[in-house]
């Protein structure tokens, strides 16, 4: 119902440059021009993360990864219009923009996508009631329906974390510990401890299938790596993950 108010009230323009869109592309929000302007990301990278290669030495940002992480990766840099596509998504209530975003996402290469899960990163709760929806969940069911996977709902945050934006990559570390669990499973437990249980039931055979995590911004993949951490708890035997967008990484230096 919500997205169909915002067609019926938003005028059928481009978001980013205020170009008119054609009745056909009404539905849309980003017009193609503005799209051929994201900057997609191009190897060299590294094999894992997608981050591109380092001048020496091994890969640092996934260093530190689970082994049930194998991939990652991101559809366009974070840079002018793609960071204002994402702003709309996670701050201006703009939920239908992750058709936009998801339309680009689509070509990404993830291993075993024909039995692929989709598990969005959760949000906290207090943000989805701020928003009014969880903006990585929109995202992998608008990349769903395109990949014609199912999105299962297989995390839940544990904890409230701050912001991570000017946090160094230890702190982003340190800032998501422990903050994912995963819901109970036949057995009736989260992350192998018992009495946690939740109404919420799933097939432990969901943990069998290559999962592979949603989420709107990459930047040093704490965010990822953490929730990967809490699917190989709950037995996950791999672990991939797709973004929109690839922030450069600052230096903290």
């Amino acid at each position: 119902m919500r997205e169909a108010v915002e067609q019926l009230l938003l005028p059928a323009e481009c978001l980013l440059c205020r170009a008119l869109l054609s009745f056909r592309d009404s539905t849309r929000v980003v017009c193609d021009v503005c799209r051929h302007r994201w900057r997609p990301l191009r190897p060299p990278w590294c094999a894992r993360c997608g981050q591109p290669e380092p001048l020496f030495g091994r890969c640092r940002l996934c260093a530190g990864w689970p082994a049930v992480f194998g991939l990652a990766r991101s559809a366009v840099w974070l840079d002018a219009g793609a960071r204002d596509a994402v702003h709309a998504l996670k701050y201006g209530g703009l939920s239908r923009i992750a058709t936009d975003l998801a339309a680009v996402m689509v070509g990404l290469q993830v291993p075993a996508l024909d039995a692929a899960l989709l598990v969005p990163v959760p949000l906290a709760r207090a943000r989805v009631r701020e928003r009014g929806y969880n903006q990585s969940e929109r995202l992998a069911r608008a990349l769903g329906r395109r990949w014609r996977r199912p999105v299962v709902d297989l995390l839940v945050r544990t904890r409230d974390t701050v912001p991570q934006t000017a946090l160094t990559p230890e702190a982003r570390l340190a800032n998501v510990a422990g903050a994912f669990a995963t819901r109970n499973a036949e057995g009736g437990t989260r992350n192998g401890r018992t009495g946690e249980c939740s109404a919420f039931r799933l097939p432990t055979s969901a943990f069998q299938r290559p999962l592979v995590l949603v989420d709107d911004v990459f930047t040093t993949g704490a965010t990822l790596a953490e929730a990967a951490r809490a699917l190989d708890r709950a037995g996950a035997r791999t672990v991939s993950a797709v973004t929109f967008g690839r922030a450069v990484v600052p230096d903290f230096t």
